[in-house]
């Protein structure tokens, strides 16, 4: 077995750590990334999802402030373009 210099390990190591931190990003464990608001476009393409946003953005009747967050406003304009 051919033995590893310092550098091959560093390098190793930092691509399974980046690795894991992507990994993390993408199930929504680290980082606030699965906290964004998704676009009209990612709302488009998975209507039943923008369905769900609309119905609790609308289930909270008179809270103008979630119905003006970005989630709300992008899934009704998706299901608007969607229906029209």
């Amino acid at each position: 077995m051919k033995k590893l210099s310092k550098n091959q390990i560093i390098i190793a190591a930092a691509v399974s750590a980046l690795t894991t931190i992507i990994a993390f990003q993408q199930v929504g464990i680290a980082g606030s990334k699965s906290d964004e608001a998704k676009s009209v476009g990612w709302y488009t393409a998975n209507i039943k999802a923008a369905q769900t946003k609309n119905t609790e953005c609308r289930g909270e009747s008179g809270n103008t402030e979630l119905q003006a967050t970005p989630d709300c406003v992008h899934a009704l304009e998706a299901l608007e373009i969607s229906f029209k």
